[in-house]
């Protein structure tokens, strides 16, 4: 049966030079699944391969979409799918990469049928996010449905208009749509997780910060601040230069609060994935 290896794990542990090794080992393109590096606007606030790691290997899901984009995990699922049926054509082995839990579950396990979105109601609700905050649409979710309130991020604005969506439209809470059932694939999946030890993964994601200031992250933001209120650009390294923008404290404090919830992030990925017993985990730098 053909094989995708899947390498995921923390920010900057190190997945990009891993999967394109892994890549030419077995003569296969890389996969991305970073829900971030998608998009094209996006280059150096989400740490995207560099050209000289592009051309070493082909790459999908790099750059492939727009910001402006509603795109999701259940149309990555359906278009990375896609893609590999034709890819395992020609190749018996297949390398994915990424570090987005949510999208790796969806390509693996399937996503739930849930209703079609209701665009007027979306148009609303992102209406009422705008005007009101975050606050009051996550508290209106926790009475309608707490026990998706419970599992959401509580700073996941576009799954928390989602699931708030879901429950008004349909008068059912959204956790009742999540059937849990695993959808089965055509080829066998080897999940291979990267880590570090604590002190050295993190002074790689200060190192990271600084290169990405130093490569222009500022002005990157900048260029993307009419667009702050997109989903995509609710992510770290940008909402804090966004505050920056903003007047609310000096640059010195946007670096220091990106290199503060990139670490969180990481921490965060690593408690997602100590879930998965299926994940074979190797600690970086592997000893010859």
């Amino acid at each position: 049966m053909s094989e995708l290896l899947i390498v995921l794990g923390p920010t900057a542990v190190g997945k990009t030079d891993y999967s394109i090794d892994l890549a030419l080992k077995y003569g296969s393109p890389v996969i991305s699944c970073d829900s971030r590096q998608i998009f094209r606007e996006m280059r150096i606030g989400t740490a995207r391969p560099s050209d000289e790691q592009l051309a070493r290997v082909r790459h999908y899901f790099i750059a492939s979409h727009s910001i402006t984009d509603n795109y999701t995990a259940g149309r990555y699922e359906v278009e990375a799918l896609s893609l590999l049926e034709d890819l395992f054509k020609t190749h018996d082995t297949l390398v994915m990469a990424g570090g987005s839990g949510l999208y790796i579950d969806a390509l693996c396990n399937g996503l739930d049928d849930f209703p079609d979105t209701d665009p007027q109601l979306r148009a609303t609700l992102i209406e009422r996010l705008e005007k009101e905050g975050l606050a009051p649409l996550r508290h209106e979710l926790r009475r309608l449905d707490p026990v998706t309130a419970d599992r959401i991020d509580p700073a996941n604005r576009q799954r928390i208009v989602r699931a708030l969506e879901v429950c008004i439209a349909t008068g059912r809470p959204y956790s009742e749509f999540r059937s849990g059932t695993r959808k089965e694939r055509p080829f066998s999946i080897r999940k291979i997780g990267l880590t570090r030890p604590r002190e050295e993964l993190y002074a790689r994601i200060d190192a990271r910060v600084d290169q990405m200031m130093a490569e222009g992250l500022e002005e990157e933001a900048g260029r993307l601040l009419p667009y702050r209120n997109l989903s995509a650009l609710n992510t770290v390294g940008y909402r804090e230069l966004f505050g920056y923008f903003d007047g609310e404290y000096p640059l010195e404090e946007a670096v220091r609060l990106i290199k503060r919830n990139t670490r969180h992030y990481a921490k965060k990925q690593l408690t997602y994935w100590a879930r998965d017993p299926e994940i074979s985990w190797l600690t970086l730098p592997l000893r010859p």
